[in-house]
């Protein structure tokens, strides 16, 4: 059973580069069985259609705007991801809402959805995170770990 692990976000702007943060901890220091995939995608939207051919569980990760207080930290899964996406209006993330309805479309939409993600408070042009959403990147990495424990994912700390 195929799992990917998908960041996703702009690396320039500041807290929008969460997910690809995340992604990046993830590849530094852990190492994961073959069939789990951990991708830094970006702001690539429809372009990561392929990715999700015969992927089973789909794990997200992005700064959201939830209209909370910076830092906070949100887990939503199955059709609770798409709706949460449906008023959100940043580049990437209309384009991810265009891939799990093209996926969808196409019968290559993961069975299972789960997202991690960050209230962000700044997502201007800036290379560093403020310090809300840096201080709970931690804190995202154990969640995503513990979700793929969950689903029976051996990974291990890298030597």
């Amino acid at each position: 059973m195929a799992i990917l692990v998908l960041g996703l976000g702009n690396l320039l702007m500041s807290d929008d580069a969460f997910g690809g943060r995340v992604v990046e901890h993830l590849q530094e220091h852990y190492v994961f069985p073959q069939g789990v995939s951990v991708l830094d995608g970006g702001t690539l939207g429809l372009d990561l259609l392929p990715r999700l051919e015969g992927v089973a569980r789909l794990l997200l990760v992005d700064a959201v705007d939830m209209q909370a207080r910076p830092g906070s930290v949100f887990r939503l899964e199955g059709e609770e991801v798409p709706r949460a996406f449906a008023e959100k209006l940043s580049v990437h993330q209309m384009g991810l809402k265009d891939l799990l309805a093209v996926a969808e479309l196409q019968g290559c939409l993961p069975g299972e959805i789960v997202f991690w993600g960050v209230q962000p408070g700044c997502i201007e042009m800036c290379l560093e995170m403020t310090e809300p959403v840096a201080e709970v990147l931690p804190r995202v990495v154990e969640a995503v770990l513990e979700e793929l424990r969950r689903w029976g994912v051996a990974w291990r700390k890298a030597a």
